[in-house]
């Protein structure tokens, strides 16, 4: 991971090699807002974003990012949403998906302008912390691991292990990992796909990744389990927002990368309503299948079941009502 010094001076570089190609009117966006409601989401897309290609350009990444931040916290300045999630002094954990390798993990220039913009709000970098299960995982999908405590820092648990005495909730027992429970702010930083028992992962479920014994926790199509680790006092408490990465996304044979099934869906989807959040990536991941031909979620024995459950009354992590859910679309010029 880049410190802030080394990523402003690869934005400048970047912006000075690419020229024109990169300049885009970041005023210019047609907005759509659906049904209002109490959970807010917010989804940002761009045509442009693999201009020149064929990955995501950084900036256009950045200001996506910055375009939906303003348009969730209703603000102009781009560091004031990240001064309402988080205080200086706290150590803010980013919680990444690498597991299915570099064609389909966390966008590293979408982190790195999310770690910006935290120390802007006023976070030392060395109270980042950027994280997953492993390290191996991490450097397979393209991340430098680091635990220079003067600069943003990166590695996995296995690194420095899981706390010793379990926290349950429901059917699910399990132990956190130290980072987890080490961190006072969760920033989770999940990629929207499909899974082959709970239907679609993506906020709830990239929890599994702080946890001793995901592959205990997949039963019932990960049915409730994936809404009982969420309701954890720890996990519920410290998750404090979700920026989903649906630059590219998989709508099949998931979760493992499989690039038959990938498109560049080509944007970011922000909110603090977890449910709110993996509700619309299900109707994302739904209104694919459909263009492709492919029969439903449901049809396919595979309904994220988990989703109703989390917003139930024993859970209350959030609605799964569309009648509840303000979403605002946009599409950058």
């Amino acid at each position: 991971m880049k410190n802030r010094r080394e990523f402003l001076k690869e934005m400048a570089a970047g912006a000075a090699i690419l020229g024109a190609e990169t300049k885009f009117a970041l005023g210019a966006v047609k907005t759509a807002t659906k049904t209002a409601g109490k959970s807010k989401v917010v989804i940002v897309r761009d045509a442009k974003l693999r201009t020149p290609g064929p990955g995501p350009d950084g900036q256009r990444v950045a200001a996506m990012l910055d375009r939906a931040m303003e348009t969730y916290a209703g603000s102009r300045n781009p560091v004031d949403p990240w001064k309402r999630i988080v205080r200086p002094g706290q150590v803010v954990g980013l919680k990444v998906n690498t597991i299915a390798g570099k064609g389909l993990s966390t966008n590293i220039a979408l982190v790195n302008a999310i770690c910006e913009r935290l120390q802007q709000a006023g976070i030392r970098a060395g109270d980042i912390i950027v994280w997953d299960r492993t390290n191996r995982e991490l450097e397979r999908a393209g991340y430098k691991i680091s635990t220079d405590a003067g600069a943003v820092r990166c590695f996995g648990t296995d690194s420095i292990g899981y706390e010793d005495e379990p926290l349950s909730f429901g059917l699910v027992k399990t132990q956190l990992s130290k980072i987890m429970t080490q961190c006072d702010v969760v920033i989770n930083v999940p990629i929207l796909k499909h899974h082959r028992m709970p239907g679609v992962t993506m906020a709830m479920k990239n929890m599994y990744g702080v946890i001793k014994n995901p592959s205990a926790q997949h039963g019932g199509g990960c049915n409730p389990y994936i809404a009982d680790l969420n309701a954890i006092p720890e996990i519920r408490n410290k998750l404090r927002f979700i920026v989903g990465d649906v630059m590219t996304s998989q709508y099949d044979d998931g979760p493992g990368f499989n690039p038959a099934y990938t498109w560049n869906y080509d944007g970011l989807m922000v909110g603090e309503d977890r449910v709110a959040i993996d509700y619309t990536g299900w109707q994302i991941i739904q209104r694919k299948r459909a263009e492709m031909g492919m029969p439903t979620l449901e049809q396919a024995g595979t309904p994220p079941l988990y989703i109703a459950t989390a917003a139930d009354e024993r859970h209350r992590l959030g609605t799964n009502d569309p009648s509840r859910i303000a979403l605002t679309e946009m599409t950058m010029a």
